[in-house]
Order: C-alpha cells, then sequence, then structure tokens
C-alpha cells in the first residue's frame, strides 16, 4: 500500500489529517475501522488523512467521538477553517463573542458587525480575484460574519459603540442596490436599544484622535482588549498600558464627531442619492 507521508507543519489541514491518521495508529485501527465508527467511507478518512479534502465540523465531532479526544479535532478543525484569516484574528473574534462592550473605529470599509451579506460577499470575492484566499476560503469569511452578527443577540447583549469614517459611506461597493442596502442597514443598527452609531465626516480633519483603525473590547471581567491590523497580519493587545491610550482616544473621537441622530441624518441623504 502506497503512503502518503504529510508535514503537518505545511498547513493547519495538512496537520488535521496527521493527527487523525496518529490518532487512528495508536488504536491500532485500519481506515476501514475508523470509518465505521464514525459514519463515514474508508475512502473519505483517507482523503482526510491525506489533506485531499478539508474536515467539515460534522465529521471533526464524529472524530472526537470516535477516538474519545474530548474536543482536539473539533478545535484543529476550527483552525482549519480560520487558515484564510489573519494571524490574530481567530482569538479576536473568540473575544469579540464574549464582551460586554465592544468599541470601533473603521476607515474605508463597513466593518463585519454592521455589514449586510451582499456587502461581505462583494468584499471576499474580490479578496479571491487577487489570488489572496480560495473559493472556500471567501464563502467561510461571508459565513464568519454572519456568525459574528449573531453572537450579538446573545442575552444580554453587549453594547456596541460604532464610529465609521465618512470615507465607510462614501466608498462604491459593487452595484447601487448593495450600497442603499448597506445604509439600510446601518439605519437598523441605530435603532437598536445597545447601539450608538456615530459617522466622522472629512470636516473633522486635525480634531480627528485616530488615524487607523481600531476596536476596543470590555471583556465581562471588565479588562480591556484592543485589535488592529495591518495589511498582512492582526494585533491582539491585552497589556492595559498600551489599551487604555486608546480607549481614550475613542471617547475623544465619540466627544467631537457628530451625534447618532446627526449621523443618521447624513446617511439618510446619502442613501437618498443613491440610485
Amino acid at each position: 500500500m502506497n503512503r502518503k507521508e504529510l508535514d503537518p507543519d505545511s498547513s493547519p489541514q495538512a496537520s488535521f489529517g496527521a493527527r487523525l491518521r496518529s490518532s487512528r495508529e495508536e488504536r491500532g485501527w485500519t481506515q476501514d475501522e475508523l470509518a465505521e465508527r464514525m459514519g463515514y467511507s474508508s475512502q473519505h478518512v483517507s482523503a482526510i488523512e491525506t489533506a485531499r479534502k478539508p474536515p467539515t465540523l460534522l465529521l471533526a465531532r464524529r472524530a472526537d467521538v470516535a477516538l474519545a479526544s474530548g474536543e482536539t479535532f473539533e478545535r484543529a478543525y476550527r483552525k482549519v477553517r480560520n487558515s484564510g484569516l489573519l494571524e490574530g484574528f481567530p482569538q479576536f473574534i473568540g473575544h469579540e463573542a464574549e464582551a460586554a462592550e465592544i468599541r470601533l473605529y473603521e476607515v474605508g470599509v463597513i466593518p463585519g458587525l454592521l455589514q449586510t451579506p451582499e456587502y461581505a460577499a462583494i468584499i471576499a470575492e474580490s479578496t479571491v480575484k487577487r489570488g489572496a484566499i480560495t473559493n472556500d476560503q471567501a464563502q467561510e469569511r461571508i459565513a464568519l460574519v454572519a456568525e459574528r452578527q449573531a453572537a450579538l443577540t446573545r442575552t444580554p447583549p453587549p453594547l456596541v459603540f460604532a464610529v465609521l469614517d465618512e470615507s465607510c459611506l462614501r466608498r462604491p461597493m459593487g452595484q447601487p442596490d448593495v450600497i442603499k442596502a448597506q445604509l439600510d442597514r446601518l439605519i437598523e443598527f441605530a435603532e437598536l436599544p445597545n447601539t450608538v452609531l456615530q459617522v466622522a465626516p472629512f470636516s473633522m480633519g486635525e480634531r480627528r484622535p485616530l488615524s487607523l483603525p481600531i476596536t476596543v473590547l470590555t471583556l465581562p471581567d471588565r479588562s480591556l482588549v484592543s485589535y488592529a491590523e495591518s495589511a498582512q497580519r492582526g494585533h491582539l493587545e491585552r497589556d492595559s498600558t498600551y489599551v487604555l491610550p486608546l480607549l481614550t482616544a475613542y471617547h475623544q473621537l465619540q466627544a467631537e464627531a457628530p451625534s447618532q441622530a446627526e449621523s443618521v441624518a447624513m446617511i439618510n441623504e446619502l442613501r437618498k442619492g443613491t440610485p
């Protein structure tokens, strides 16, 4: 029998396959025996072990049950799934899902928590066209946007403060109906009882204390975490020495920006001008 050797460090998918194979062999099972316990064909198990097919969440959970491995394979699956995301971002969204307060400032693009599915799809598809991610990774990114938004409906919901640079609203993105629906989504967001939406207009000029996108989370224990991205990686910061000045700058940004009512009025005016 030909045996394909994998480098577990070459990719999260290869790591998952190598882990599945080694766990199976430790128990002295054949692929047929593991496949029967998991409810899959031996050919499917072989494809997973050799990284010819990516694992699914269901397969990972069945592997954990069959191999009595706790959540080992489910955790490994999430690394596979998040392989198309910037470094640091999977850890950030874990904190975001439990945060008591979320403060975000964005430039140039509507942030994920406020995106419509169509807007999210355009961003993901454009990244595929540039060759930065695969089609499968694009679909995972779109699904992740929906999951992040769904997490905001938990009880009690987090307080969400969003300040958008005016460029977020004026940047063309797909067809006009996509932008119109996105502006509608922003107005709906502003009407929620646990949100505050403000637009930082170009006219703020030098009074703008932040120039780059930033998110600051207040966790349930009241500790602070910030997240920012460069072109190639994300950075999660937990040291209050660095996070507190960002929080101060964010408060200054909110104080200088127009109120939510004024911001919503601006969005409505832009919406009227959208074909």
